[in-house]
């Protein structure tokens, strides 16, 4: 028989199998060659891109080859930073101009390395722009929030395959954040704790669907997961912006990162997915209650009728089975 699970943050329901053995080749993603002609993001083709709004880089000028992550300007924004919002009613409809900021980290100038094969120290160059980048937007006081995402494979909605992310600034807060931050609100008005957390102590207790685990963060596939091994990320201290991450602790999450990505591309044989990272909003709109985390989801099937019309998930894996299954894949400690 299913079983019926309830997301203790959005009240979100999915449904999982108890008693269907699914075959892990079910899930393995169909190989797909990389080509790197006349690819934007790799070196010597910097012209390609709009100017570079920050780089590492250990010796030449903007703009240059010799840099180790790379920040542009999306060439194609979903949002623009010039203009004013001037947001006004149109009926029973809001609009308001498109502004926002729209920026592309290319996360290592190796066209045929994402994330999943890199060091914990090139690692770490990508978070650090992470966090640079959400600190530098939020004087903009037009922003109320800021999403860094990374589509990886066609089928996630990567246009181009050398490996990067992306980070858009908006003037509003996203819904699925939204519903998120009200179900951690009504968590802690009830029970005076923080559902993140507690989220936390009970897979630390449980241990079986547990794939990373360290002082500073821990990675596990969720009770409720609404995808085939999906993974989540979490500080295990509670904190609810991002970019405050320290030091140590920027080291500790970009292990669990390059970790939790090499076990998907291990187990699935390089698996198409998104990941986000959900942290507080900005600019007088921070949510205390709230826990940044990281959502990172294979795309292994398709979201079909059933699931659009009802919200609910049919996942065809139970978690503790996804987390023996990738913690069971050995990575690099490096």
């Amino acid at each position: 028989m299913n079983e019926l699970r309830r997301d203790p943050i959005t009240a979100r329901w999915i449904i999982v199998p108890l008693d269907k053995k699914t075959d892990l080749s079910d899930f393995i993603a169909e190989p797909h060659p990389k080509n790197k002609d006349k690819c934007p993001f790799c070196y010597g083709s910097e012209t390609m891109t709009p100017p570079e709004i920050v780089a590492h880089r250990r010796s030449g000028g903007a703009n240059t080859p010799n840099w180790t992550v790379r920040v542009v300007p999306n060439k194609f924004p979903a949002l623009r930073i010039e203009g004013d919002l001037n947001r006004e009613g149109v009926g029973v409809f809001d609009i308001m101009n498109g502004i926002g900021a729209h920026e592309v980290i290319v996360d290592t100038p190796d066209h045929f390395r994402d994330i999943a094969d890199l060091t914990y120290a090139e690692t770490e160059e990508v978070v650090w722009a992470y966090r640079a980048r959400s600190l530098d937007l939020r004087r903009d006081k037009r922003f109320k929030y800021i999403l860094i995402f990374k589509n990886y494979g066609q089928s996630a909605g990567a246009s181009l395959e050398h490996p990067h992310s992306q980070l858009i600034a908006l003037p509003i807060v996203p819904k699925r954040v939204h519903e998120e931050m009200e179900g951690a609100a009504k968590y802690y008005d009830y029970k005076e704790r923080c559902v993140f957390c507690d989220i936390v102590r009970e897979e630390l207790e449980e241990k079986d669907r547990i794939i990373y685990n360290d002082d500073k963060f821990v990675a596990f596939c969720p009770y409720v997961s609404r995808f085939a091994y999906e993974i989540w990320i979490l500080p295990k201290k509670h904190a609810s912006d991002f970019a405050n991450i320290d030091r140590d602790h920027v080291a500790s999450f970009a292990k669990a990162l390059r970790d939790s990505l090499a076990r998907l591309k291990g187990l699935l044989q390089d698996p198409p997915y998104n990941f986000i990272i959900h942290t507080s909003p900005i600019n007088g709109h921070e949510r205390e209650d709230y826990h940044w985390h990281v959502e990172i989801m294979p795309k292994l099937s398709k979201v079909a009728g059933f699931e659009w019309g009802s919200g609910f998930y049919v996942n065809p894996v139970l978690p503790y089975i996804a987390a023996k299954n990738l913690s069971g894949i050995g990575v690099p400690d490096k």
